[in-house]
């Protein structure tokens, strides 16, 4: 999907004080940033911003290996995916004094491991995956990540799953109690042979729709971004988010700078934008996740601040951010989602 983000009215209403400073070139998640944040950049700069979509960090990963790169300015892939591009070489460099708004991201996601110091990326917005419940069709216990991989005889044949092999398959390892890039032969054919016993129960895999099944009915449960499940709670569907207690996958989602953007000077821009407090904020509140930035608190809407996705009860299970597997060991996981898939 692609969108040119500008129109020409807002463009003559800057003639008088900009001249359209070029374009910029955006590699981004679906429906995850406003249109009126993209818009009022444009207005401050003169920049026209294009967006490309993806449905998840593999499909852009393989889109960019297969010729793309080049092509964007900036993606936004989640904290593993940053080392990952980094390690292959993939990611351009920017300095502090480039981007003077540095100081404003939150100091636990200053510097990271996926990228120490912020020198390639700044962090986007950061939440959960676990799955929702339409509770008009399911009233009982959802304290289990079973929910999704033995389901009961209520939610069977109604349930979406992501199409994201790193989410699904961390979900199955915690659920079996495996840990990430395990080596362990009898440990990864348990995983396979669960998952794809699971499978039959499953009516969907699908990321990008993963809120829309929801508030359709089509699905009755879900692996969702709690982001995802609190926009369909939004929009009228009876949906509950489960934090299990087996755990959950946590994720940051970062801005990164990537090697040879042909409009390297205008990405510097967007990002440095979008750390502006206030920016950050329209994302949170647009996207229902939380920000890296601090002094968002201001411009948040209740409901966002409030909400149960974004505030875990008490006692929750702690979330596990993705490990990045060894080549060879990552051959064994893509065999076992391929073999999902097939």
């Amino acid at each position: 999907m692609t969108r040119l983000i500008t129109t020409t009215s807002a463009l003559c209403l800057l003639a008088g004080a900009a001249q359209a400073e070029g374009t910029l070139s955006v590699y981004h998640w679906f429906e995850y940033i406003p249109q009126e944040l993209v818009d009022k950049f444009t207005a401050e700069t003169g920049i026209a911003v294009t967006i490309d979509t993806y449905d998840s960090n593999e499909a852009m990963l393989a889109s960019l290996k297969a010729g793309r790169l080049g092509q964007y300015d900036v993606a936004v892939p989640a904290d593993f995916m940053v080392e990952i591009m980094a390690e292959t070489g993939m990611l351009d460099t920017f300095t502090a004094e480039e981007m003077p708004n540095l100081p404003n991201i939150a100091p636990q996601w200053l510097d990271v491991p996926f990228d120490p110091g912020r020198t390639s990326s700044i962090p986007y917005q950061w939440g959960s995956t676990s799955f929702a419940v339409n509770r008009d069709v399911y009233a009982g216990d959802i304290s289990s990540l079973g929910v999704i991989f033995d389901p009961p005889e209520e939610l069977r044949g109604k349930i979406n799953v992501l199409d994201s092999q790193n989410e699904v398959l961390i979900l199955g390892s915690l659920y079996l109690g495996i840990p990430q890039c395990s080596t362990d032969r009898d440990q990864l054919r348990a995983l396979s042979d669960m998952l794809v016993a699971a499978k039959q129960h499953w009516a969907s895999f699908g990321s990008d729709t993963a809120k829309d099944v929801m508030v359709s009915g089509d699905a009755a449960a879900g692996m969702i971004y709690n982001g995802f499940s609190a926009k369909a709670r939004a929009e009228g569907a009876n949906v509950e988010y489960s934090y299990p207690t087996e755990g959950h996958v946590l994720w940051m989602d970062n801005v990164v700078l990537l090697k040879d953007a042909p409009n390297r000077a205008n990405a510097i821009a967007f990002m440095n934008f979008l750390l502006e407090p206030e920016n950050a904020a329209a994302v949170t509140n647009y996207a229902a996740y939380t920000s890296g930035v601090s002094g968002v608190e201001s411009f948040l809407d209740e409901a966002i601040r409030t909400s149960p996705e974004n505030n875990p009860p008490a006692g929750a299970a702690p979330g596990a951010f993705a490990q990045v597997c060894d080549e060879e060991t990552q051959k064994l996981y893509d065999a076992i989602w391929i073999n999902l898939k097939k």
